[in-house]
């Protein structure tokens, strides 16, 4: 996998940033956003084969800045490989009325290889798609695809992936 989930981020993002936010109040115009604490379990791929299971988890904040919602996460896998970052991530929940949504994602992080495998230094950027429902509670349940590299800052850049399953909790 390239950087393609990487792009899908932007172009969702900055598609909805110019039809909406920025014909209203301002493109980056903080406004509130449902708080959530997430918990995932995946499968971890690597060159094509499934190499452990992984758990996260994600804390999304309670504010957005135009379509951009700070998002924070970490995970670990039953081989010691574990990644801790920090980003943002769009949903089409704030651009569309459906409790069915997409949502995207990009988070720069640290990656410590324990038993894993060697990505090519510790500078990792995480990036998502995922499909979901959102319950009458507000809990949403998602199935996501996630790719992470160093985005060729190393000579080594042979990506993860992961297929995952998410619930996730409003924070009240």
């Amino acid at each position: 996998m390239d950087g393609s989930l990487a792009i899908i981020f932007l172009i969702t993002s900055l598609t909805d940033m110019g039809l909406n936010d920025c014909r209203t109040d301002g493109c980056l115009t903080q406004d509130t956003a449902t708080a959530r604490l997430s918990f995932q379990v995946a499968d971890m791929e690597f060159q094509e084969e499934i190499i452990s299971e992984e758990v996260y988890f994600g804390y999304d904040m309670d504010r957005r800045y135009g379509p951009f919602q700070p998002t924070f996460g970490a995970s670990i896998g039953s081989n010691g490989a574990t990644w801790v970052g920090a980003g943002f991530k769009w949903t089409s929940a704030d651009a569309i009325d459906s409790p069915f949504f997409i949502e995207t994602s990009l988070m720069p992080g640290y990656y410590h290889r324990g038993d894993g495998p060697d990505l090519g230094g510790n500078l990792h950027f995480r990036s998502a798609f995922g499909i979901g429902y959102e319950f009458d509670s507000g809990a949403t349940l998602s199935l996501h695809y996630d790719h992470r590299s160093n985005a060729d800052t190393q000579d080594l850049n042979p990506g993860l992936e992961t297929i995952a399953l998410r619930y996730a909790v409003v924070l009240r």
